[in-house]
């Protein structure tokens, strides 16, 4: 399911839209009460559209920042994923494991640090 590539940090995409996810999920991020040590997360489907979300962590609903933008993609109509960023906290073989339940083709996950630089990459094949 999954391939982990070199855990050295990577050099930043050359393409302008994992560029674009990797600034959201870091934004989301930053805008977040828990930026220290939260997540942030965006999602591009199949059609191009982007989702970003944080870490929900409250008394009664606790979501990693990935199950809240696959949520919102779903709950969107999104049919499939093409690549997922994730700032700060990497994600859980669980949130993994949701990323493969949509439809798509070696969809790759950009894992950074706070600051948005690249530390990992994942890519998920179907």
């Amino acid at each position: 399911m999954t391939d982990r590539t070199d855990p050295e940090p990577l050099e930043r995409p050359s393409e302008p839209e994992d560029l674009k996810i990797i600034t959201l999920a870091r934004s989301a991020l930053a805008r977040s009460a828990n930026a220290q040590s939260g997540q942030g997360a965006c999602l591009r489907d199949t059609d191009g559209r982007t989702y970003a979300g944080t870490r929900v962590d409250l008394d009664h609903l606790k979501l990693s920042a990935i199950q809240v933008v696959v949520a919102m993609a779903v709950s969107s109509g999104a049919l499939g994923v093409e690549a997922v960023a994730v700032a700060g906290t990497g994600p859980s073989e669980d949130d993994l494991a949701l990323i493969a339940d949509l439809p798509g083709e070696q969809v790759t996950v950009w894992l950074t640090d706070g600051q948005g630089t690249v530390q990992d990459r994942i890519d998920i094949d179907d």
